[in-house]
């Protein structure tokens, strides 16, 4: 069933991603006066068409990886005399330049209703309370305090973990000082004292990089009692026998409080025999349980069962409403849709020069379980998502690489300079070296969609 829910979410956010960002294309194509001969949602063999009053061909294909817009073009096939002024290449560059930018910025657009959306209804967030400090980390040095909430990070209002994340992104690679402003968790309405840490290099290279405990900031979290909820299939804890609603009470004889400890002796068990008590509809029983092994991103190799915890529920004075009315929800969306644009800009650039590690990429693997994950967590979740993503999607079809939005872009703004366009001979030879490209990066990311399986 989860499955079936992973790749019905993937088709959907991806269906809705392209079709936005072909139909750019499209009406901007219409009002320039140009012909569009076919508009293809996915590649492939076509599962449904039809065709409106102006004979444009609508198709729905087989392969829900992307799309196109086909427009009449005397540079790809034979023209009629009579329709050679609705042709691509017979309009002026603005307007060609208006027809390829039009795609991702309609995906712009997309990510800034989709957060105008979430922010009208309202999120449930995570206040940004810190649990405990990591001894010797730089936060720990800057002496920040448990149980403090961080309200801004160098100057940016957090609401939330998220909000934290996103503000510590845009540091990493960075040799600065990072300035957090807090206040006690149990006086909200007093002055908020700044934190400076200092980071020299700040997770460069680092495969996942996790920001919060970059700085050694484990956030605040209850404890979780040590139920099962989820298990993997035909892994250790399935093996043994473990099931779904078992709360285990102890291991070896000690003790187990809360989800964590349990976790903690997990991983530090690697194909060591343990002795766990459940109990199980009102009765305790024992079972034998062996855990397997399982390699971090690092190299680093821990015990794993297959088992996750039952859903808990955050307590209420931890937990905020971000909601905004219709015109403030507005400037907020437009607000976080420019700062994802600059994170995704500035990450690329940071890849490139090799401060973010390439194992950051991701590929549709990843992207379909993100997306399941998010539309199980609700409608806002599943919007948040829907920007992040619609954000990226314009963001790289901006590249100037050929084959992409960009890359055309690149060679009309060319033609501009120019007085006249590149020759075809030039503009084949980018877009051979745009494809490589773009090969070299998709296996890139389907080879980290894999490892992380």
């Amino acid at each position: 069933m989860d499955s079936i829910q992973t790749i019905v979410a993937f088709i959907i956010t991806l269906g809705l991603l392209v079709s936005v960002h072909e139909y750019g294309h499209f009406w901007v194509a219409r009002r320039c006066g140009i012909k569009v001969i076919r508009f293809s949602v996915g590649f492939g063999r076509p599962l449904f068409r039809w065709r409106d009053k102006l004979n444009t061909e609508y198709v729905i294909a087989m392969i829900p990886l992307g799309g196109y817009v086909k427009m009449l073009d005397e540079r790809e096939d034979p023209v009629p005399e009579h329709e050679r002024h609705m042709s691509f290449n017979s309009k002026s560059v603005w307007s060609r330049i208006a027809v390829v930018a039009a795609g991702p910025i309609a995906n712009f657009l997309l990510a800034i209703v989709a957060l105008w959306i979430m922010y009208m209804v309202g999120v449930r967030a995570v206040i940004p309370v810190v649990g405990s400090v990591l001894p010797d980390s730089p936060a720990d040095k800057a002496g920040l305090m448990v149980n403090s909430e961080i309200t801004a990070v160098d100057g940016r209002a957090t609401s939330s973990w998220n909000d934290v994340n996103m503000a510590l992104l845009q540091s990493i690679g960075e040799t600065k000082t990072i300035s957090l402003a807090v206040h006690p968790f149990s006086s909200p309405a007093s002055v908020p004292e700044m934190k400076d840490i200092s980071v020299k290099n700040w997770l460069v290279g680092d495969e996942q990089p996790s920001p919060v405990r970059g700085l050694g900031i484990v956030p605040w979290s209850p404890d979780v009692p040590a139920v099962i909820g989820q298990i993997v299939p035909d892994l250790a804890a399935e093996r043994a026998g473990l099931q779904k609603g078992d709360k285990v009470i102890a291991m070896n004889g000690a003790a187990v409080n809360n989800w964590e400890d349990w976790v903690g002796e997990i991983r530090s068990s690697m194909g060591k025999p343990l002795e766990v008590t459940v109990e199980r509809n009102g009765q305790r029983i024992t079972i034998d349980l062996i855990p397997g092994e399982k390699s971090l991103a690092d190299g680093t190799k821990i015990g794993y069962i297959g088992a996750g915890s039952s859903p808990f529920t955050w307590p209420e004075d931890h937990v905020r409403e971000i909601r905004f009315g219709p015109v403030a929800a507005l400037g907020v969306a437009a607000e976080e849709t420019a700062s994802l644009s600059f994170l995704m800009v500035d990450s690329l650039r940071k890849m490139i020069t090799g401060l973010v590690s390439v194992s950051n990429l991701s590929g549709p693997i990843t992207i379909a379980r993100a997306a399941g994950a998010s539309i199980k967590s609700g409608f806002e979740s599943f919007l948040g998502f829907l920007a992040m993503l619609s954000v990226s999607l314009g963001v790289i079809n901006l590249l100037p690489v050929p084959v992409l939005d960009g890359g055309h872009l690149l060679y009309h703004f060319v033609e501009l300079i120019r007085g006249k366009p590149l020759s075809e001979k030039a503009q084949m030879f980018g877009m051979r070296i745009g494809l490589a490209l773009i090969l070299g990066v998709m296996f890139v990311a389907i080879f980290n969609d894999l490892s992380r399986l």
